[in-house]
This record gives structure tokens, C-alpha cells and sequence, in this order.
């Protein structure tokens, strides 16, 4: 007798879901094997080799521990989630010819979005602030027209501006990095 229905896969909009992915994904990043191999980046003594975030995912590893992504995969099987490798994409800061799980080539790319934010192989975030830069320019822009209408209030002219502009000139300050050819 059954008491209810079951089926796989994780509705999307379930207020479970973000837990079960961050669950799936901590247990795949755990036995994946990159944490042993030294793999990503060091932030103040820690090594940071991924950023997920529900069921996006970057992995960080130099070009021996590309290796390490058959791993993921493999763990993911295990728990029910399927890489895609249509969706998979490599970037690298050194050549790299090409690379192929299950005779599947994953694309290679220079650059990619993540959440909002451009990746770049050479690590250059001066394409990403221009570009955050223009967002603001955009608002502004769309601002425009209730900016110069005598119908709206000063304070509320005031609190757009703070609403929509503010916080993507603040974010492009906050993340401005300059380099030592730029001073």
C-alpha cells in the first residue's frame, strides 16, 4: 500500500529545493576530490575550489585537475543528478585544446556569465565594471523621463535614484580592483 506519491526530481519553486541542492551539491564537492589536490584559489588561508549557487556550479582546478570533473560527475550520478554537458563549460587561463567526458566535447570559452557577473580567464574585472558602469548609465537613462517631470516630488525623485542607481554604483566601487599598471 502506498501512503503517497513519489517521483524523481526536485520541484522547481518547493521551498526544499535550495536545501536538497546545496546538500547534493556540498556531499559531490566533499568526495570530489579536489580539496586533496590543493585545486582553486587561496582566500585568507582557505582554498576555495567552487562557487554553487542552487544548480549552477564553477569549479576552479588547474588543467591536471580537470580530471577531478569525471569525479563530479560520478558523484552526482550517485545521488540522482545528471551533469549536462551541452550546459558544461571549461575556462582556463592556460590553453587548453579541448576536453571530453563520456565522448561529449565540453565547450572551451574565454569568458562567461555567472549570477550576473562576467568571468574572465586572464581574471581582468575592468570588462565587468564597464559593464556595471553601463547598467547604471541604462537606469539613469530609464530615470530619465520621471527625473524631469514636474509631476513627481524632489524626495521621490530622490529615493529612485537611491533605489536604482546607488546600488549599482556602490557595487562597482566595492569591486573595483586596480592594478599596478593603472596608478
Amino acid at each position: 500500500m502506498h501512503w503517497f506519491l513519489t517521483w524523481k526530481g526536485v520541484r522547481q519553486g518547493c521551498i526544499l529545493s535550495p536545501c536538497l541542492f546545496n546538500l547534493h551539491g556540498e556531499y559531490i564537492m566533499r568526495n570530489d576530490g579536489l580539496d586533496e589536490a590543493q585545486a582553486g584559489i587561496k582566500i585568507v588561508r582557505r582554498n576555495i575550489n567552487n562557487f554553487r549557487y542552487a544548480d549552477d556550479t564553477i569549479i576552479m582546478a588547474g588543467n591536471k585537475e580537470l580530471k577531478s570533473l569525471l569525479k563530479v560527475k560520478e558523484e552526482s550520478e550517485k545521488v540522482g543528478l545528471k551533469l549536462n554537458i551541452q550546459k558544461t563549460m571549461i575556462i582556463a587561463s592556460d590553453p587548453i585544446t579541448s576536453w571530453q567526458i563520456d565522448g561529449e566535447t565540453m565547450e572551451t570559452v574565454t569568458d562567461l556569465i555567472f549570477r550576473g557577473s562576467k568571468i574572465t580567464a586572464d581574471g581582468d574585472c575592468s570588462h565587468e565594471i564597464k559593464r556595471h558602469l553601463l547598467f547604471e548609465r541604462k537606469a539613469m537613462a530609464n530615470l530619465d523621463n520621471l527625473l524631469k517631470s514636474r509631476d513627481i516630488l524632489l524626495p521621490t525623485k530622490v529615493h529612485l535614484v537611491k533605489a536604482m542607481v546607488s546600488p549599482v554604483v556602490m557595487y562597482v566601487c566595492e569591486n573595483w580592483v586596480i592594478k599596478k599598471a593603472e596608478c
